[in-house]
């Protein structure tokens, strides 16, 4: 049995996103194409004999009940006199940018300490596991670009061009949970085809309020337009552009004015986790 290993666990980007009704429960239905990137933060897992769950690295300081690394491991089953694990974290994905940082760190924790403690969890008990962990969570133990319906846990794989990105980080952080809450968020778009979406049919639902909240992602959005078509992804703050290739990006990149900061990404439609692990998709 191997008894470490590093993962890359990637950003995302939300290709759109539409809020197309809110649950009883709160949470809203959603419509969005999950695109998977190959940049992210990077994970080190050593595991142990002495039972120990240990997390070091860049944790913002984060009390261990509350980071999603260690709720993941800890809600796998394990034979807690055999196997701990000590976790370090190299954060990269900005916090409140909407590229899913945390989600994604705690997806690559469940499928890395799956195969390391070897589990044997099926696909569909990890995905049970990383829907109760937070609404992101699937899309990257599934680990394919995929459009994504209800919550986000409703996914159908799509394999996209893979485009390469430029990614704004406007100096802000966005908290997903007053972007849902506003009174002023659209929450009745109809619901659309994948089709629509190929003709252009979409939009992010929360673009126009969070710009009006935080004019720094209208000022990125504004720059980028200058190179084509920039959206914010999820809740934003981050904001993004298209490119058909790796040297327009970075030359759009070289022109990015201070204080932006930004960074340039390949679109994968596999995981890097998945990859990295050699295990089937989800």
């Amino acid at each position: 049995m191997n008894d470490a290993i590093t993962l890359l666990s990637p950003a995302k980007l939300n290709l759109f996103l539409h809020v197309t009704g809110r649950r009883a429960d709160g949470y809203h239905q959603l419509q969005t194409l999950f695109q998977l990137l190959d940049w992210g933060d990077q994970l080190t897992f050593k595991i142990n004999d002495s039972g120990e769950l240990k997390l070091t690295g860049d944790t913002l300081d984060i009390p261990a009940e509350q980071n999603l690394i260690m709720r993941a491991a800890r809600a796998l089953p394990r034979d807690a006199a055999r196997y701990g694990v000590s976790i370090h974290l190299e954060k990269h994905i900005p916090t409140g940018g909407g590229l899913g940082g945390g989600s994604s760190n705690a997806a690559t924790t469940l499928l890395a300490l799956n195969q390391l403690w070897e589990l044997s969890l099926t696909p569909e008990q990890l995905l049970a596991t990383a829907a109760k962990l937070g609404a992101d969570v699937p899309i990257f133990v599934a680990g394919h670009t995929a459009w994504a319906e209800g919550i986000g846990e409703r996914l159908t794989p799509l394999d996209m061009p893979e485009y390469w990105y430029l990614v704004i980080a406007p100096d802000c952080h966005v908290s997903t949970a007053e972007v849902f809450s506003h009174r002023q968020l659209t929450r009745d778009t109809s619901p659309i085809k994948i089709a629509a979406f190929f003709e252009g049919h979409s939009r992010n639902d929360c673009q126009a309020l969070v710009t009006s909240l935080h004019p720094e992602v209208g000022n990125a959005l504004n720059w980028l337009e200058n190179f084509g078509e920039a959206k914010m992804t999820g809740t934003g703050a981050c904001v993004f552009c298209s490119f058909p290739d790796e040297h327009s990006a970075r030359s759009a990149l070289s022109q990015l004015p201070r204080p932006m900061r930004g960074f340039v990404a390949r679109g994968v439609n596999e995981s890097p986790v998945h990859t990295a692990l050699a295990r089937p998709k989800v």
